[in-house]
């Protein structure tokens, strides 16, 4: 399927990011074919892309929202989700990103630690409120993918260790004003190894004995996100094997009878629809490689120089034999680089060079460094 382009691209100043709806809407509804027939609720993560038109479409498809602050929290009920499908996650939340998303009185914080959970039940009595927590544990699963975004090992920040569970769980009778109403992984993102998701399956089974041989029933499980996607060949997968995905939790997590289970989705979901346009400023040779100076920098997409995350570069401009060339941005330091030694089609001033698989940690992690414009973001379908 070949990039769908808006009709003025030539004329348009870059860089931009563009937004293929068709696309994004063909792989919410792909999701939630094989979401539903399981029973299986699907939130979308905001922290891959928050933009308005992405949360629309997001929520038109019946998808909750997995908030990581009290912005995305204000920003899921804004966009007209329900307080009932609104999750708030992350390991420090403040005491005023805990008392915007109480007084809303959204579905369920999912609580990293005891600390949390004892301020979590002095905010909620003096709102009057009782509220709904999920235990985030650190099963300490390998997720198999970068470090800097794995978050499921015991050497990770996030979640609960198994070693202070039983005294975690000890201390929810002492709590009048939480209400322990599920168990939370999340064990990493960009997973391609499905596996994962089976050993993963086979630790929240165990966890779920391990609460019940405690008389702690769990009414929901939410088994976290991470499926990744293509970046290295994105055309031959546009959208992620989603039946695959979620028939290993059919298949491997044991649910009891009316258990709901949730799954947070971001990356997969939005990525592919996502692709950042720029122009090309110089061409420059040393006498060790051949630069392609782009307009756009690390300041709109800073994944590469953050985790050396690969996109694919496609020159759109240029029929001419391939050279290589390292693709680099503008800004002030040698991590703005996009890739080194690309093969593109001979790339000169003014050509059209486009980075794929954008919509996700792209525009949402985008910044003003050097005091950069605002890059825009444009829509198409």
């Amino acid at each position: 399927m070949p990039l769908h382009l808006p009709p003025d691209l030539d004329a348009r100043p870059t860089p931009f990011y563009l937004y293929d709806l068709d696309l994004l809407r063909r792989t919410l509804q792909a999701a939630q074919q094989a979401a539903r027939p399981r029973a299986i609720q699907v939130h979308y993560a905001l922290k891959a892309n928050a933009n308005q038109p992405i949360m629309d479409l997001v929520r038109e498809y019946g998808l909750g929202a997995d908030c990581v602050s009290g912005n995305e929290v204000q920003c899921a009920l804004d966009a007209g989700f329900a307080p009932a499908h609104v999750v708030f996650a992350g390991v420090g939340k403040s005491d005023a990103e805990i008392n915007r998303a109480l007084a809303a009185d959204i579905w369920c914080f999912n609580v990293e630690s005891a600390p949390e959970l004892l301020v979590l039940n002095e905010l909620a009595g003096r709102q009057g409120r009782r509220a709904r927590v999920a235990l985030r544990l650190n099963p300490n699963v390998d997720a198999r993918t970068h470090h800097y975004i794995t978050t499921g090992l015991e050497a990770n920040k996030f979640g609960i260790g198994l070693g202070e569970l039983a005294g975690v769980v000890e201390l929810l009778p002492t709590l009048p004003h939480v209400e322990l109403v599920g168990l939370h992984v999340h064990i990493g993102s960009q997973i391609t190894d499905l596996a994962v998701f089976e050993t993963l399956c086979h630790r929240v089974n165990e966890l779920q004995q391990w609460f019940e041989h405690r008389g702690l029933a769990l009414p929901h499980l939410n088994v976290g996100g991470g499926l990744g996607v293509d970046y290295e060949q994105p055309d031959e997968q546009l959208v992620p094997d989603f039946e695959a995905y979620f028939s290993l939790f059919e298949r491997y997590l044991q649910r009891r009878p009316g258990q709901q289970v949730h799954v947070e989705l971001g990356r997969s979901l939005v990525a592919q629809c996502g692709t950042l346009v720029s122009r090309v400023l110089y061409v420059k040779e040393s006498q060790q490689t051949r630069f392609a100076i782009l307009d756009a920098g690390m300041t709109e997409l800073i994944r590469p120089a953050l985790y050396q995350s690969y996109h694919r570069i496609e020159n759109l401009s240029s029929q001419a034999p391939a050279q290589l060339y390292d693709v680099v941005g503008p800004i002030c330091e040698s991590s703005d680089t996009f890739g080194r030694q690309v093969s593109l089609p001979e790339t000169r001033r003014g050509d059209l060079v486009v980075l794929r698989t954008a919509g996700a940690y792209g525009q949402v992690m985008a910044s003003r460094y050097n005091l950069r414009d605002e890059a825009p973001a444009v829509y198409v379908g």
